[in-house]
């Protein structure tokens, strides 16, 4: 493998999506309420979400490589440090350059957001490094769903709306549960994917903690749960119905995750998962931005 291909699979793109869409939707809130936009806030978001992503994901692959948890019977794709084509000291140096350049970002993010922001900041960073690494890995324990909805929702969506109005609304917090939930249901089908070799290995996530029909319903209900609080959201406005119309291809994934029974299955519908996720947060600004 190619170093660039090698750092492509440790960086994971796939997953950045997670953390552009509820940017997008916290900064389409808020001009869709007739705030000014403002471009750099706006881009500085973007890129330190996506860097922290980032540093998360490479984090995460350093560290797994180092409690021998990425072993040959792992489910899901190959590691970069575990197969060998990246030092274990050269993906570490990769996230602490990412959660670096991050908080560069933030000194930006901070001048434009005041103290609110440089708060948040702060604990968004230590939360990506913690996820893998500490004595009580988040990716180790129950509340792994739990961190990424209070993360990549309200966080990202209510820190992205503040940017643009100084301040926060209920709605700003509505609209980063409808993000969060179905990220946290990526997370899920991940865990659920992963509970043989993470039971092996001393995890107790969620997945590893509750039984294969408990795992079914709670993906159920974080995949679906966002659409029946869509139209609150748009308090009787008809566009609504705009990113309404995922929920059908919602309904799929919650059958298919009953009926993956491999490992390449639930690959796939991990990335429907994410995509889902990228969709809704995609279609969810636009009809913002039209109300």
């Amino acid at each position: 493998m190619s170093p660039v291909s090698a750092w492509v699979a440790a960086i994971r793109p796939k997953t950045l999506g997670l953390s552009v869409s509820p940017v997008l939707v916290g900064t389409a809130l808020a001009v869709s309420e007739a705030h000014p936009f403002h471009l750099l806030p706006f881009l500085l978001a973007l890129g330190a979400a996506m860097l922290i992503q980032t540093g998360t994901n490479l984090h995460n692959d350093v560290a797994d490589f180092r409690k021998g948890t990425d072993g040959s019977d792992r489910l899901g794709p190959p590691r970069a440090t575990a197969q060998g084509w990246l030092s274990a000291e050269a993906v570490e140096r990769g996230a602490w350059l990412a959660f670096g350049l991050a908080f560069l970002m933030g000194i930006g993010l901070a001048i434009a957001g005041g103290w609110p922001i440089v708060i948040l900041g702060l604990i968004s960073l230590a939360a990506g490094a913690a996820y893998s690494g500490g004595p009580w890995p988040v990716s180790s324990l129950p509340v792994g769903e739990l961190f990424v909805f209070l993360f990549f929702g309200l966080a990202a969506v209510g820190g992205s709306y503040y940017l643009q109005t100084e301040t926060l609304s209920a709605r700003a917090l509505l609209a980063g549960t409808i993000m969060g939930l179905p990220t946290a249901a990526v997370l899920v089908v991940n865990n659920y994917r992963d509970r043989r070799t993470d039971r092996q290995a001393g995890r107790r996530t969620l997945a590893v903690l509750l039984s294969e029909r408990g795992s079914h319903r709670v993906y159920a209900v974080l995949l679906l749960a966002p659409f029946l609080l869509l139209p609150w959201l748009f308090e009787g406005n008809q566009l609504w119905l705009l990113p309404g119309m995922l929920f059908f291809p919602a309904l799929v994934l919650v059958t298919r995750l009953r009926n993956a029974d491999d490992g390449a299955a639930l690959n796939r519908l991990l990335a429907a998962t994410a995509g889902l996720q990228l969709l809704l947060g995609l279609l969810l600004s636009l009809a913002l931005l039209l109300q």
